[in-house]
């Protein structure tokens, strides 16, 4: 790495993280061990309790298990914002279902439920809000939705750990399911990794089978019961998505130091908050009083009396040592979801406004002080 430049993102790892994926590795778990169960038992535990845990190994994988899960399939829609990753919506997509897209609310960028309420038909089945950046969706106004329509919910909570909306914390609703992400970058990490979390014990029963090939039990049961290793049944067509122990290993290293590191990333954004409030930029808001924000992302927006646009900013950022990045580029803008939908700016006028400022600036819990003065500092020589 040019260690002139300082990246969007990096993980933070340390000495404890390595020493316990070394433990694992000398286990000889190389695969679905001891330390899964322990993982997910204690990634619940840090949802509230009173729920089911389901190690996977990516976000993409949670989502999808948790859809099938619940029934979702052909002939069905389910209603997805427009702002988030393609994997949101790929997902139904694969399960044979049809996404429906949605305009967000321009304040969060989150899913805007009064145009989801114009786009649910007698086949909306689901809906999968997006706790976009860190911040919760309302957990209120998603019940009340839901509710209304009669839809299921699974969360899409990739940016959202540890955080929590009116003192509930993301996990613990009433929703059908929430799946997080611990992909490198994301606020705790496992490399690549996920996990779905859910009150429902059927839920969490399906995708713990379908998450293994469909196996009437997962791998490390296999290996330590009294029935013969070799004896298990198939009684689903599965997929291949569990979670590994040297993954698990790091998760439980990572899952301890959660708290204190989402405080860091606050303690930057709050730095930053008050080192830009005097530029032409638009930031991030802090979220309803009594909300916990994870602050994955530090997203601002540049004004129109900006020096430069959003292109020219991230380019001069680039030229002076600094990445930054733009999350998200819209779906209804990615020539896939455009063309399968016919899809057009109009439809999407939030998003597609909001699309043509947004910069992330670098926001990890690795940064050194010195770092977080030198993005102050950058921001302010290109915008002043």
């Amino acid at each position: 790495m040019d260690e002139s430049r300082l990246p969007f993102a990096l993980p933070d790892i340390g000495e404890e993280e390595i020493a316990a994926v070394t433990d694992a590795l000398r286990s000889g778990w190389l695969s679905s061990g001891p330390l899964v169960p322990r993982f997910e038992q204690r990634f619940a535990d840090a949802c509230g309790g009173r729920v089911g845990a389901v190690a996977v190994n990516s976000a993409t994988a949670g989502l999808h298990l948790a859809l099938e899960a619940l029934g979702v399939g052909p002939g069905m829609e389910v209603l997805v914002p427009t702002w988030t990753f393609t994997a949101t919506a790929e997902v139904v997509v694969h399960l044979g279902a049809e996404p429906v897209l949605v305009d967000v609310d321009p304040d969060t960028l989150h899913i805007d439920f009064t145009d989801a309420a114009r786009k649910v038909t007698d086949r909306t089945v689901a809906v999968v809000p997006v706790h976009f950046a860190g911040q919760p969706v309302s957990a209120a106004d998603l019940r009340d939705f839901a509710d209304t329509h009669r839809l299921a919910v699974v969360e899409d909570a990739a940016h959202s750990f540890p955080a929590s909306s009116q003192g509930i914390p993301v996990g613990a609703g009433t929703s059908a399911a929430t799946v997080f992400s611990f992909y490198a970058t994301k606020t705790i990490t496992t490399g690549e990794g996920g996990m779905v979390v859910t009150r429902d014990p059927d839920v969490a029963r399906r995708i713990r089978t379908t998450r293994l090939h469909g196996f009437d039990r997962d791998g490390f049961a296999r290996y330590r019961s009294d029935r013969p290793s070799w004896r298990y049944d198939v009684v689903e067509a599965g997929w291949k998505c569990n979670l590994t122990d040297p993954a698990a290993a790091m998760g439980l290293v990572q899952l301890d130091r959660a708290e204190a590191m989402r405080a860091r990333r606050q303690e930057i954004a709050g730095r930053y908050r008050n080192a830009f409030a005097d530029l032409p930029l638009d930031l991030p808001p802090p979220g309803p009083a009594g909300d916990v924000h994870a602050w994955h992302l530090f997203v601002v927006r540049l004004r129109s009396e900006a020096l430069y646009d959003r292109d020219g900013f991230v380019r001069e950022m680039s030229r002076l040592g600094v990445g930054c990045s733009v999350h998200f580029i819209p779906l209804h803008q990615h020539t896939y979801w455009r063309d399968r939908g016919r899809l057009t700016d109009d439809l999407f006028p939030v998003a597609s406004a909001e699309f043509a400022r947004v910069v992330s600036l670098p926001l990890f819990s690795a940064m050194t002080d010195d770092q977080v003065e030198r993005v102050v500092t950058t921001v302010h020589k290109v915008l002043q």
